[in-house]
C-alpha cells in the first residue's frame, strides 16, 4: 500500500509540475511557472523514497537537488532574480548529484549496471533542462525530454507502473510547453 501511495504522491504532483510549465508557456504573463516550482516540492519526497529503496543513489541525490533548483526556479518566478544568495542555490544542487554519483559508483563497484546509466541521463536532463527553463530558455524542455524518458525506463525497470504512466503523460506536456516556449520566442 505505501507503494502505491508514494507512486500516486510523487507521480500526480510531478505530473502537475509539467502541466503547470506547458501552462506557463501558453500564458507567460500568469503565475503558472510559480504554480509548477511548488508542486514539484510537494512531489519531491516520495520520489527520493523511492529511489533510496531500490538504491538508485544517483537518481535520489538528483531528486534532492532537485530542491534547492526548484527553489532557484521558484525565486526567479517571484522576481527574486538578482539576489546574490542564489547563486548557492545552483551549486548545491550539482553537489548533490557528484555525491550521488560517486556513492552510487562506491556502492556498485563502478558503473557496471544499466540503471546507473539510466540515472546519469536523468541527471544531466534534469540540471540542464531545470536551469535552462529557469532562465525561460526553451532548450531546456528538450533536456527534459531526456530526462522524462530515462526516468520511464528506469521506473519500468523498477516495476513502478503508474510512474511509467506519470512520465509519459509528462513527455506530452514537456513537449507541448517546448512547442509553445519557441513559439513565445520567434
Amino acid at each position: 500500500m505505501l507503494d502505491l501511495t508514494l507512486q500516486v504522491w510523487g507521480g500526480l504532483f510531478y505530473l502537475l509540475n509539467k502541466v503547470f510549465l506547458a501552462a506557463a508557456e501558453r500564458k507567460p504573463k500568469t503565475r503558472w511557472r510559480t504554480y509548477a516550482w511548488v508542486v514539484y516540492l510537494i512531489g519531491l519526497p516520495p520520489w527520493v523514497w523511492i529511489f533510496v529503496l531500490k538504491h538508485n543513489w544517483i537518481a535520489a541525490s538528483l531528486e534532492a537537488a532537485g530542491a534547492p533548483s526548484m527553489f532557484l526556479g521558484l525565486a526567479i518566478a517571484l522576481g527574486y532574480l538578482g539576489l546574490s544568495w542564489l547563486r548557492w542555490l545552483d551549486r548545491g544542487s550539482l553537489l548533490f548529484v557528484i555525491l550521488g554519483i560517486c556513492y552510487s559508483l562506491y556502492d556498485f563497484g563502478g558503473l557496471v549496471v544499466l540503471n546507473q546509466y539510466l540515472e546519469l541521463a536523468m541527471a544531466v536532463g534534469f540540471l540542464v533542462g531545470t536551469y535552462l527553463i529557469a532562465k525561460l530558455r526553451p532548450a531546456g524542455y528538450l533536456w527534459f525530454l531526456l530526462m522524462n524518458a530515462a526516468n520511464a525506463a528506469l521506473m519500468a525497470r523498477e516495476h513502478y507502473p503508474w510512474l511509467v504512466a506519470q512520465q509519459i503523460l509528462s513527455i506530452i506536456f514537456v513537449a507541448d510547453a517546448f512547442y509553445n516556449a519557441r513559439k513565445s520566442t520567434s
